[in-house]
């Protein structure tokens, strides 16, 4: 089956000023923006992406950030959440601080991802709570982080590549992963659902999925070796639909269609499966890019928990 098409050039200007109107047109979107009040030493204004597919699951908090709220300065302005992109420690930690009083998660108990672009997975236990902001991570080389375990907040980081989210609503197991062009045509999404398989007995069935926020195929130019890459691995009809021939050794490669097929290939039903609405390179006044950039970025964040009982109580 091949992915509903989205126009993903949305004007920055033009989706915040539909979201204050709140018109029809965003109630349609995968994506809901919301601005969040943030309390501080000055007050902030945070915009918090998320995914409607998750809207009836009260028990998980989800979210994906934009480049806007934070404190960071120049090209790392101004919600940098990356303290590997050169920026002040100090200052991240604050963007942390308002990022998560903005979407609901205790943001000392995080635990960060170590992206190579592979297809390791870890799963997270009550003693990796803070691993990567408070704490020392003693893992490396991890795309891909998975819990059942309530109050610990998960995240990976962006600049165009795709964010993956898991929420299994049966055996209440939690997950994201980052989908570059090699941890897509490796099958990081498949190996997640076999990984949530085969240790908390979840069924793929069951399992809601979101493609988050990451660069279009109008935008995402590659060369010979990569389209070379994924027509090993996908079928002929499959690369048909995610790989544009310009000739000269030139595709344009969808990397949203070629993640959906591989949640397809896991066994996840085509209606738990939210595509992705905007694009980061479109956008770059939205998100960081890579692309637009020519790296020269902060890092966006995708984070998903599970909520404590307690917390869930107060719903």
């Amino acid at each position: 089956m091949k992915p509903k098409n989205f126009n993903l050039q949305v004007n920055e200007e033009h989706l915040f000023r539909l979201q204050e109107q709140k018109l029809a047109f965003l109630r349609e979107r995968t994506t809901r923006l919301a601005y969040v009040k943030v309390d501080g030493e000055r007050q902030a204004i945070v915009p918090v992406l998320s995914y409607r597919c998750f809207d009836t699951y009260d028990e998980i908090v989800t979210g994906f950030s934009t480049r806007l709220g934070g404190v960071s300065k120049d090209y790392l302005g101004s919600m940098n959440l990356s303290f590997t992109r050169g920026d002040e420690p100090q200052r991240v930690m604050e963007n942390h601080r308002r990022f998560a009083k903005a979407v609901g998660y205790d943001y000392s108990k995080l635990v960060f991802s170590d992206q190579v672009h592979d297809t390791k997975i870890r799963i997270v236990t009550e003693e990796d709570a803070g691993k990567g902001i408070v704490r020392n991570r003693d893992f490396s080389g991890i795309d891909g982080l998975v819990t059942d375990v309530p109050g610990i907040p998960l995240m990976t980081f962006y600049a165009d590549c795709v964010p993956l989210f898991f929420y299994d609503p049966v055996k209440r197991v939690v997950a994201t992963a980052h989908s570059g062009w090699r941890g897509t045509v490796a099958g990081i999404g498949t190996k997640m659902i076999e990984t949530m398989q085969e240790n908390y007995g979840s069924k793929p069935e069951n399992i809601v999925c979101a493609i988050g926020p990451s660069i279009c195929r109008d935008c995402y130019e590659v060369s010979e070796d990569v389209a070379e890459a994924f027509r090993a691995v996908y079928t002929e009809d499959e690369t048909a639909s995610i790989l544009t021939d310009k000739k000269d050794g030139k595709y344009q490669l969808d990397l949203h269609g070629a993640c959906y097929y591989n949640f397809l290939k896991a066994g996840v039903l085509p209606s738990h499966i939210a595509l992705p609405d905007l694009c980061t390179c479109c956008n770059k006044e939205m998100f960081f890019s890579h692309r637009a950039t020519n790296g020269k970025r902060g890092n966006l964040g995708a984070v998903i928990m599970l909520k404590e009982e307690n917390d869930r109580e107060k719903i």
